[in-house]
């Protein structure tokens, strides 16, 4: 197993901090995970002050665990996340404090393989009906990337799942907090995609 990077270890730029997720998802896929320090020394250490190196967006899914799946721990990342990365204002309010306060280098779109928020979308949208609670707001916002998929070759949820990141990066380059952090080097956006069945990270932009 290998080393724990100390709680707060700085990485030096986008570039670093997604070669460090990369990593730690290869030993995933490998079943080579480190031997994690979330014990007691690493709760009190993080108690203190938090410097993670990673802000990333991801799904709701169960299967989908974020930290599991790049291989890191207590005070490695700030993770946010919504049924197939939907934005609205409190998903990009708690993007932009992890970029803007605590200075992520990295912002991370991660879409997955069958997400169940797009392949509901794509039933919603083929067949319309009124959704109770705010579930109907999921569809609206998940909507302009089926929409834009639609007849297309290839597989249809999996083309939306990767369209909707690309859309999610698009919305979040509008933001006033994450854009000029991106425009002066500071900070680096990209967008990633999770195969359920190996549990490997592909970077797509």
């Amino acid at each position: 197993m290998g080393t724990v990077p100390p709680t707060g270890s700085s990485v030096a730029d986008g570039k670093q901090a997604l070669e460090r997720l990369l990593a730690g998802n290869a030993r995933f896929v490998a079943a080579q995970e480190q031997d994690l320090d979330e014990g007691i020394a690493r709760r009190i250490a993080v108690s203190k002050g938090q410097h993670p190196f990673a802000t990333i967006l991801g799904c709701v899914d169960s299967r989908v665990p974020i930290e599991l799946v790049f291989d890191q721990g207590l005070g490695d990342l700030v993770v946010v996340r919504s049924a197939g990365g939907a934005l609205d204002q409190s998903v990009i309010g708690s993007l932009e404090f992890g970029v803007a306060e605590l200075h992520t280098p990295l912002l991370l779109v991660l879409g997955h393989q069958r997400c169940g928020a797009l392949d509901a979308t794509i039933k919603a949208l083929d067949k319309p009906t009124a959704h109770p609670g705010k579930l109907g707001y999921l569809v609206d916002t998940l909507a302009p990337a089926v929409r834009q998929t639609s007849g297309k070759p290839g597989d249809r949820l999996t083309n939306a799942v990767h369209a909707n990141v690309t859309h999610v990066l698009a919305e979040l380059r509008r933001s006033p907090v994450i854009t000029p952090l991106e425009q002066s080097g500071k900070l680096q956006l990209a967008g990633a995609y999770y195969e359920l069945d190996t549990g490997k990270v592909t970077v797509e932009s």
